[in-house]
Parts: C-alpha cells; sequence; structure tokens
C-alpha cells in the first residue's frame, strides 16, 4: 500500500485538473441557494436530504466522470502494464471523491451555521457521509462498467435516482405512509444512506443505526471486491487491447 497516499495525492489533482472539483463547489452553491430559500425556521432536515442527494448521486457521477477524462488521457490502459495494484487505485479513487462530498458538507454547513437555524451533530454527520459517499463512489465503478457512453452513465444515475433515491426521501419527508412500503425501504441501499445521514438531526434506535452502518460497511466490502474483479476486463475493453 506503499502508493496509495501518492495515487491520492494524483486523484485530488486530476478533479482539480479535470474541474471536478469546481463542478462539485458549483452543485454545493446550488444546495446554499435551495437552503436559502427555504422558508423554515430549522434548517436541519433539508440540510439532510441535501447532503443525502450529493453523497449518493454525485458520487457515483462524479467517479464517472473522472473515469472517462481519464480513458480519454490513456490513464485506464496504462494501468493494464503498471506495476500499481488495482486496489490502491480503486482505494485512492473512491476515497478522493468521498472528499468531495465532505467539501459539500462543510460549505453548506458553514452556511447554515452562520445564517440560519441548524441542530446537527457535525461528528456524526462527517462519519456517515463518508460511509455513505464511499458506497456510492464504488458504485458509480459499476455504472462505469456498464456503460459505452457518458449517456449511459448519466442514463443509469438517473434510474438510480427514480427507483431507489426518491422514495427514500418521499418516505423520510413523510409521504409514504404504507407500513409495508416503509418496510420494504429498508432492502434499499439508500435507505441505509438515508438513516445513517437523519441520524445526526434525529435520536434513532440502537437497531437501526447498526442496521445503516453493517449494510453500508459490509456492502461497500463487496463493492470493492466486485470492482476489483471487474476492473480488468473493464480496462482491457477501454483501452481497445
Amino acid at each position: 500500500m506503499r502508493a496509495f497516499v501518492p495515487l491520492l495525492i494524483g486523484e485530488i489533482q486530476r478533479l482539480a485538473r479535470y474541474k471536478v472539483w469546481g463542478a462539485s463547489v458549483l452543485v454545493s452553491l446550488i444546495w446554499v441557494l435551495t437552503l436559502y430559500l427555504a422558508d423554515v425556521a430549522d434548517v436541519s432536515p433539508i440540510f439532510v436530504v441535501l447532503l443525502f442527494f450529493d453523497a449518493t448521486l454525485m458520487s457515483m457521477l462524479l467517479v464517472g466522470v473522472t473515469m472517462f477524462f481519464e480513458k480519454q488521457e490513456g490513464t485506464i490502459k496504462s494501468l493494464l502494464v503498471s506495476p500499481i495494484e488495482r486496489r490502491e487505485y480503486v482505494g485512492a479513487k473512491t476515497l478522493g471523491n468521498s472528499l468531495l462530498n465532505v467539501q459539500t458538507l462543510f460549505i453548506l454547513y458553514a452556511y447554515a451555521w452562520a445564517f440560519r437555524a441548524i441542530d446537527l451533530n457535525v461528528g456524526v454527520l462527517l462519519a456517515a457521509v463518508i460511509v455513505v459517499g464511499f458506497f456510492h463512489a464504488l458504485l458509480g465503478f459499476v455504472l462505469m462498467y456498464r456503460s459505452r457512453d457518458f449517456t449511459d452513465l448519466l442514463t443509469g444515475v438517473l434510474v438510480y435516482s427514480f427507483v431507489l433515491t426518491i422514495p427514500v426521501v418521499l418516505d423520510q419527508v413523510g409521504l409514504i405512509q404504507h407500513r409495508v412500503l416503509e418496510g420494504l425501504m429498508y432492502l434499499l441501499p439508500t435507505k441505509a444512506s438515508m438513516t445513517l445521514i437523519s441520524a445526526a438531526s434525529e435520536s434513532l434506535p440502537a437497531w437501526e443505526m447498526v442496521y445503516a452502518a453493517g449494510y453500508l460497511l459490509v456492502g461497500s466490502g463487496v463493492l470493492f471486491f466486485w470492482v476489483l474483479k471487474g476492473f480488468e476486463a473493464f480496462a482491457v475493453r477501454e483501452s481497445g487491447a
């Protein structure tokens, strides 16, 4: 794992060079505008939902964007003959993109703390964002493996949004009251993600915390193995070898 730190630094530099870092800041400012326009005394519930969208959908999308740029530069092709371990590359890219979620967290919290009323546990929120962002960044790899171009990637993210993300948000704001549907939500990774992030603003039963953390941590392990297993075939396909 000696190459991990240089790879992580290189990933952060590429995020800046590809303008991905700037795009993430722009999205954060859109979230800030949403908080500004919110006509409520305490923005904590809205804050949680916005951070949920960022740590799930944006994580998946931005991993794909950086990999498309790397494909154009020939970086992925060079990995086939590089001594760099695949797990180091995947780990550095996943963690690097998770830092974008942390950046969004601090931009949003700085605004809310300075100008609005907010009641959140920042430590819990930080841990939740890292875990949720890491899991969904790995999902971004899986989507990339199945995408021929950027349109395919964007379609995959939109499908994930409508099928797995929006229903969980509707449940979070109380628009889904059916007990069976509420129970089925716990099968979704997005429900575990929302539960973990929500723990920063409300007191949850211990079993829900164990469920959410266990789901995402075990799921991240499974996804990490799956991503490593499929990387070789993906790199060969993208390099045209």
